[in-house]
């Protein structure tokens, strides 16, 4: 099958090639992928980024989202039959969604939205979930908390102001001066032009902080955190927990320890909490995102799309972080 793979970890952009067609275990579904979204994970994926948390081998198919028809199942799959529209994130050990085909465990998957298409189903699993995680899951946002979401015009961020709005909370976020009116109709409530303003300089009393962004942004978000407020991470430092949840080495856990021991501490000073969020592969969680997009609470947000054989433009231009929404290849 033809797929887009990269051989080795740093300079290698990738490369479209025929790979061995995926082995469909007892518990695994095949999809003939019709769309797969880039996501700046693929980037650091591709960097080498996680490579002691995640040793992945080589040739190695990128992709971390898929929307497509199910091919065949294996034995023991209750869940889904071929001919089954689907969508989802395949677990974190066995990517690989910019191929023609890609088996994925039935837990991963759920039946795609019918008011959509492939494209924006594509679009969702990573972000929606990861949205899920840190919002629903782990920060248990509720109606009249105040919740400050960083890059408001990126991926997670689109997801992620159109679900705190529906758990009723009040949001704030940052973009770019062109997208300010965007976002709002996003739903956020207060929207900072990051070329204008400083958000800790405008910011108080927040309940919760989800972070995108690099470490300055990550300690500057403490300080716009009420007593007993929460500031959840996404693109890290790891915690010791984080490590424990893995069932990573002690020497990888002493590693994380130190990555996050300044904002841990600097968090406990001002009687906040810092967490870490590594998004899982969930079908059961993408069933209730299913149920909003149906209902139209939460829409999937296109910049672009590219076709398969431009998978790498597609790649740099997600790099350049420049993207309003999602970036997607279309494979059918």
């Amino acid at each position: 099958m033809k797929a887009f793979f990269i051989e080795r970890y740093g300079k290698d952009k990738g490369r479209i090639g025929e790979v061995p067609a995926p082995e469909v275990g007892p518990h695994d579904v095949l999809v003939q992928v019709h769309a797969a979204s880039v996501n700046v994970l693929d980037l650091k994926i591709r960097k080498g980024e996680f490579k002691l948390i995640l040793p992945y081998s080589f040739p190695l198919v990128l992709g971390n989202d898929l929307a497509g028809v199910v091919e065949r199942v294996g034995p023991a799959v209750r869940r889904f039959k071929p001919g089954d529209a689907v969508y989802g994130r395949p677990p974190e050990q066995r990517i690989g969604s910019f191929a023609e085909l890609i088996a994925v465990h039935e837990d991963a998957l759920a039946l795609k939205p019918a008011s959509i298409g492939m494209e924006q189903a594509a679009a969702l699993p990573l972000v929606a979930l990861t949205a899920w995680q840190v919002l629903v899951q782990t920060a248990q946002l509720k109606k009249g908390q105040k919740v400050f979401i960083h890059a408001g015009s990126g991926g997670v961020g689109s997801v992620a102001i159109q679900l705190a709005k529906h758990l009723g909370a009040f949001v704030a976020t940052t973009t770019s001066t062109d997208n300010v009116e965007w976002v709002k109709a996003l739903g956020a409530d207060l929207v900072i032009d990051y070329k204008q303003q400083d958000f800790e300089r405008v910011l108080q009393g927040y309940d919760v902080v989800l972070n995108s962004l690099g470490a300055d942004a990550l300690h500057k978000s403490l300080a716009i955190l009420k007593p007993g407020g929460r500031l959840i991470s996404i693109s890290g430092p790891p915690t010791p927990a984080f490590a424990q949840e893995q069932k990573l080495s002690w020497v990888l856990g002493l590693v994380m320890r130190m990555l996050s021991r300044r904002v841990r501490a600097k968090a406990r000073k001002r009687g906040v909490d810092y967490g870490f969020v590594f998004m899982r592969a969930s079908g059961a969680q993408l069933e209730k995102i299913t149920a909003l997009v149906e209902s139209g609470i939460i829409r999937p947000v296109l910049d672009r799309t590219f076709p398969f054989e431009a998978t790498a433009e597609a790649l740099s231009y997600v790099e350049q972080g420049r993207s309003k929404g999602k970036v997607v290849i279309t494979l059918r």
